[in-house]
C-alpha cells in the first residue's frame, strides 16, 4: 500500500476524525480497499496523516463496530469481507441509441412543465455580488448555534423514541403545540390539534388544498398580479380562474368576488407588490364571503416582518362561520435545510388533507419537526425574528434611500409597509426584460414581473428588488451599478439637456433662481420632501410623512451647474445637477446630460 493513503483538508469544517472516517469508508465502498486488504497500524496512519494516533484509533474502533473493518490478532487491521457487494460487473449493454431512446420517450409524458427562467431560481444565486433577490437568504442570517442545540436536544434518547415511534400520518405533538400557542395566538387565531396540519411549506399546502378543493367545476378569485406557482395548479385542476385586480391596500373586494367558490389573498404582504391590507378591509372581505358563500385561502405571508405599524389579525380570527383556511410557514431563512408550514382550518378539512397527504409523502419527518419543536419552545424562533426585522428593515431602508438618491431614470416603489421586497416601477418606454438580462450580466440579480400576471400583455412595467439575500454593506455599491447601467441604456430615450423643454439656467441666472427658492420633491416611495434654499447657501429639508425626518446642508452655483450636499441625506455626498425651468418644474439633468428627476418649484418674489 503507498505510503500516503489520502490526504485531509486542515481548512474543512469537518473534523479530522470524521474525515478520516469518510475518506476509509469512501475507499471501502467504492472498491478502492477491496476485502481482506490490508490497512496501516493506528501508529503508521496517524505518522501518515499528521494526527494523533488517539484519532485514528478512535475510527478503527467505529468501524469494526460497523462491520467495515476487522482486527485480527496478530496479523493488523483488514477490510472486512462480510460487506455486500452490491455492485455489477461491468455494463450489460457497451453501446446506448440515444435516438432510440427519444423515441421510446416520445409522447410519453402527458404533463409537461415548462422551465421557470427566474434570476431566484439560479442554483448560483450566491456567486453573484448584488444578488437583489426575494426567498433567498445570505449565510450570516442562519441562527447556527440555536439550531444546533435544538438539533441536540432532538437527538437525544428521549427525543428519538417519541419522535421514531410515531405514526406515518401524525405530525408531531410538540411541533403542533408549539405551532398553536407560539405562533397562531400572536396573530389571534385559536386552534384545537385537529385543526392544524404540518406541511412541507406553503406551496405544497397549496397543492394540497388545490387537490382537495378544486376541479373543473370550481372557480377561483386569485390576486392580480399575484402567485403564479397556485396559477399553475389551478390550471392543472382545470379550474376557472378568475384573476382579481390589487390596489394600494391588496385585494379589491367588490362584485368581481361574486361567483367564486374560493378566493386566495396574502394579507399581510401582497406577492409580489409587498402592499398590506388594512383591516377595515379584511373585515370586509369576510362580509363578502358570507354574502357570496365563498371560502377564503389566507397565504399569511412575511406575517412576522411588519416594521412601521402593530400587525393587523389574520382574517382567520375575524372568521366565525370556518370560511376561511390559514397557510403560513416558519421563516424562509431556516429553508431549503428546513421548509416546514402548516394549514389551519376545520377539522373536517384537515383530515381530507391528512389523507390525501398520506397518499404523497407522509407527514414531514419526524425529525426535522422536532428540531422545528424545540427551536420554537426555546424561545429562539422569537429571537430570530426578531433579529431577522431589525437586519432586514436596515436593510430595506437602504436599498429605499439607495433608490432615491441615485436614480438613472424616474423610479418609484410600493409603499413603507415592511417584509423584503420593493416593487419598482419603471417608465413606460423601459424595456424591464431587457433590463432585467443586462443587469445580471453586470452582477446584479433582479426579478421580472410578467410571470404574476395571468396576462403578461396587461403587466405592468417593473421589476422586483429584494434584501434577504444581499448584506446591507454592498446594496449603495449595487444600486450605484445598477444606475450606471441604467443610465447606459436610456440613452438617446430620455430627456436631453441639449434639446430639453424649458429654460436651462446658467451661471448668474442659475445662482438668482436657486437662491430663495422652495422645492417640493417626491421621493421614489411616494413621500413629499419639501427643500428650502436660503439665500445665504445653507439648505434645509422636511419629510411631509415624518416631522422627524428633517436634515440640513449647502448649496452653492459653480459654473453652470448646481450643487448640494445634505449632512445625513443622500449620503452627505455632494451632486451635481445642470437646471432646467420648465414653468413651475425644475429638471436635473446629470454629468451626461441627461435628465434623472424633475420636481415643482417655487421661486422666490
Amino acid at each position: 500500500m503507498r505510503d500516503a493513503l489520502f490526504y485531509l483538508d486542515r481548512d474543512s469544517d469537518l473534523n479530522l476524525q470524521t474525515q478520516i472516517r469518510q475518506k476509509l469508508v469512501d475507499g471501502i465502498t467504492s472498491g478502492a480497499f477491496p476485502p481482506n486488504t490490508r490497512l496501516p497500524s493506528s501508529r503508521k496512519l496517524a505518522q501518515q496523516l499528521n494526527v494523533s494516533r488517539n484519532t485514528v484509533v478512535a475510527v478503527y474502533q467505529e468501524l469494526v463496530a460497523d462491520g467495515y473493518i476487522v482486527s485480527r490478532q496478530r496479523s493488523g487491521i483488514f477490510v472486512g469481507d462480510a460487506l455486500p457487494d452490491s455492485k455489477v460487473a461491468g455494463r450489460v449493454t457497451d453501446e446506448v441509441d440515444k435516438t432510440a431512446q427519444l423515441l421510446v420517450w416520445r409522447n410519453r409524458i402527458k404533463h409537461e412543465r415548462i422551465s421557470e427562467s427566474e434570476a431566484h431560481d439560479l442554483p448560483n444565486w450566491s456567486n453573484y455580488p448584488f444578488p437583489f433577490i426575494d426567498g433567498k437568504f445570505d449565510a450570516s442570517l442562519f441562527p447556527l448555534a440555536e439550531w444546533r442545540e435544538a438539533s441536540k436536544l432532538a437527538l437525544s434518547v428521549a427525543a428519538v423514541e417519541e419522535w421514531s415511534t410515531g405514526s406515518v400520518d401524525a405530525d408531531d405533538a410538540m411541533l403542533v403545540h408549539e405551532i398553536r400557542t407560539k405562533f397562531l395566538t400572536r396573530r389571534g387565531i385559536q386552534a384545537g390539534p385537529d385543526e392544524v396540519l404540518v406541511t412541507l411549506g406553503t406551496q405544497n399546502s397549496l397543492y394540497l388544498i388545490s387537490q382537495l378543493l378544486a376541479d373543473r367545476t370550481t372557480t377561483v378569485g386569485i390576486e392580480e398580479p399575484g402567485n403564479f406557482r397556485l396559477r399553475r395548479l389551478l390550471e392543472d385542476r382545470g379550474a376557472r380562474i378568475r384573476p382579481q385586480p390589487v390596489d394600494e391596500n391588496g385585494l379589491r373586494v367588490d362584485r368581481g368576488l361574486a361567483g367564486c367558490d374560493w378566493v386566495y389573498v396574502t394579507p399581510s404582504h401582497q406577492v409580489p407588490t409587498a402592499v398590506a391590507m388594512p383591516g377595515k378591509r379584511r373585515r370586509a372581505l369576510v362580509a363578502a364571503a358570507a354574502k357570496h358563500d365563498f371560502l377564503i385561502v389566507e397565504d399569511d405571508y412575511e406575517c412576522e416582518l411588519n416594521y412601521d405599524a402593530r400587525p393587523e389579525p389574520a382574517i382567520h380570527s375575524m372568521d366565525a362561520d370556518g370560511r376561511v383556511i390559514y397557510v403560513a410557514e416558519l421563516a424562509k431563512v431556516l429553508a431549503p435545510g428546513l421548509r416546514l408550514g402548516f394549514i389551519v382550518a376545520n377539522a373536517a378539512l384537515i383530515r381530507q388533507a391528512r389523507n390525501l397527504r398520506r397518499t404523497l409523502s407522509s407527514s414531514p419527518p419526524l425529525n426535522n419537526q422536532r428540531v422545528a419543536a424545540y427551536f420554537l419552545s426555546l424561545g429562539y424562533y422569537d429571537a430570530m425574528m426578531m433579529r431577522l426585522s431589525k437586519v432586514l428593515r436596515r436593510r430595506r431602508l437602504e436599498l429605499r434611500d439607495a433608490l432615491s438618491n441615485m436614480r438613472g431614470v424616474p423610479l418609484r416603489i410600493s409603499p413603507e409597509v415592511g417584509g423584503t421586497t420593493y416593487w419598482v416601477k419603471a417608465p413606460k418606454q423601459f424595456n424591464v426584460d431587457y433590463f432585467v438580462q443586462e443587469a445580471a450580466q453586470h452582477g446584479v440579480l433582479l426579478e421580472p414581473v410578467a410571470q404574476y400576471y395571468s396576462n403578461t400583455q396587461r403587466a405592468e412595467n417593473c421589476f422586483r428588488m429584494g434584501v434577504t439575500s444581499i448584506p446591507q454593506d454592498r446594496i449603495v455599491r449595487g444600486v450605484k451599478r445598477l444606475v450606471e447601467l441604467i443610465r447606459y441604456l436610456v440613452r438617446g430615450q430620455v430627456e436631453h439637456l441639449d434639446s430639453a423643454a424649458g429654460v436651462w439656467l446658467r451661471g448668474s441666472d442659475l445662482l438668482q433662481a436657486m437662491s430663495g427658492a422652495t422645492v417640493y420633491y417626491e421621493e421614489v416611495y411616494g413621500t413629499l420632501c419639501t427643500i428650502e434654499l436660503h439665500p445665504d447657501g445653507s439648505m434645509s429639508g422636511r419629510m411631509s410623512s415624518d416631522s422627524n425626518d428633517c436634515d440640513e446642508g449647502t448649496w452653492r452655483v459653480e459654473g453652470d451647474r448646481f450643487l448640494r450636499r445634505w449632512n445625513r441625506w443622500n449620503y452627505a455626498t455632494e451632486s451635481a445637477y445642470y437646471i432646467v425651468l420648465d414653468d413651475e418644474r425644475i429638471k436635473y439633468f446629470n454629468e451626461d446630460r441627461q435628465i434623472v428627476d424633475s420636481a415643482r418649484i417655487e421661486l422666490a418674489d
